[in-house]
């Protein structure tokens, strides 16, 4: 059957992560929504009902019986039960939003649905980008134990330091761990497929590195922390999450924050994550189109993809960076990143979309990935409309 995952609402909430992607294709834990549904449920016939823009290149869903599914939450196995059971014609409601329908979308309508069930226990929903970094220790320990169980870890290497229990470390397949420190105590500690941690580390669940990553020479990594695949960290970092594809691989500081694909961190980029006046921070809503208050204490900010920092970058604590942002100029920049900024500062000109291809073309090629006709569609419609 057909696994359709919706937006729902939450699109224009998670900008700017979302303008490239759809919300169940953000990564939170070890897994991205849709890889951990996928997963849960055995099904690998996936489209998406999001903006219509990214349709091209996000499946759009076959007009069939579907099961329908707002994809960013943690399910119980309660919940996932319920799910599973669903009869045509019957939905899942939490917090009197709809979250799973078993509905035909040909002519697709919630008139189809005939039975609604409501959803008694407490969820963990991510609803803004500052949920991602905020309950990835929740996401951490559910993917931790979805990919494992049954498996059995690698061996970690006699060089390095431990502390803990070792069932909550698991070392997949041509992951190359020596002479670093591993501390479960505090978390669970993932190391995906092909991946390294080079000499010198020091490592503080939870943590997922996810495959083809490496963290380089001396690395302090604390929990709760997620670098998606094919990535490079370095320097400090504390509580943030990477999507993938993106380099941090030098000294400097970042903590609580969210960063997408195909972002480069210059050498001694550093990020704020607390006020001097220890008060909650904000981060732009660009629904609202205004900073609104995150009740947090802890925020660093949030990159959209394609951007990148200088040497010596200085970020204040709360900055929202959009897509294909390039950050150079001396001086903080301000709290809100313009996509396609050329500099970083308010007003800047913005950068050219015939070079923005150009560098994407570049960076992916390193990785040996294409920069296709629906990526530079997508990337053309950022710059057009927003």
């Amino acid at each position: 059957m057909q696994l359709v995952f919706s937006d729902a609402q939450y699109w224009e909430d998670f900008l700017p992560l979302t303008f490239t992607r759809p919300v169940a294709e953000m990564r939170c834990g070890i897994l991205t929504f849709s890889e951990r549904w996928q997963k849960i449920l055995g099904n690998t016939e996936v489209s998406y009902f999001t903006e219509m823009y990214l349709q091209d290149k996000f499946k759009a869903p076959e007009e069939k019986e579907s099961l329908f599914l707002v994809p960013n939450f943690i399910p119980t196995e309660s919940v996932i039960q319920q799910i599973r059971d669903l009869k045509q014609g019957e939905a899942l409601v939490y917090e009197d939003e709809l979250v799973a329908a078993k509905i035909n979308m040909k002519g697709f309508s919630l008139h189809q649905i005939e039975k609604m069930t409501d959803i008694k226990e407490d969820l963990i929903f991510f609803k803004k980008p500052k949920d991602l970094f905020t309950y990835n220790h929740h996401a951490i320990d559910f993917d931790f134990d979805l990919l494992t169980k049954g498996k059995s870890s690698q061996e970690l290497s006699a060089t390095n330091g431990f502390l803990g229990d070792k069932k909550d470390l698991f070392i997949e397949e041509g992951a190359y761990i020596e002479f670093s420190t591993i501390n479960t105590k505090t978390g669970k500690i993932y190391i995906g497929k092909n991946t390294e941690v080079m000499e010198g580390c020091h490592l503080r669940g939870p943590i997922a590195l996810c495959d083809n990553s490496k963290f380089n020479l001396g690395a302090k990594i604390y929990g709760a922390t997620t670098i998606g695949p094919h990535c490079k960290v370095g320097g400090e970092v504390n509580n943030i999450i990477i999507f993938g594809y993106s380099s941090k691989g030098h000294e400097g500081f970042v903590g609580n924050s969210v960063i997408g694909e195909w972002c480069n961190f210059g050498a001694d980029t550093n990020s704020s994550n607390m006020k001097n006046n220890y008060g909650n921070v904000k981060f732009w809503n660009y629904r609202t189109k205004a900073f609104e208050d995150t009740g947090l204490q802890f925020a660093g900010m949030i990159m959209g993809d394609h951007s990148k920092t200088a040497i010596n970058t200085q970020l204040n604590t709360g900055t929202v960076i959009g897509v294909a942002s390039n950050i150079f100029k001396p001086g903080f920049p301000p709290n809100l990143v313009e996509n396609f900024s050329w500099g970083g500062l308010k007003d800047d000109e913005k950068f050219r979309l015939d070079k923005v291809y150009e560098v994407a073309e570049r960076a992916m090629a390193r990785r040996k990935v294409a920069l296709t006709e629906q990526d530079k569609a997508i990337l053309k419609h950022i710059f057009d409309e927003y």
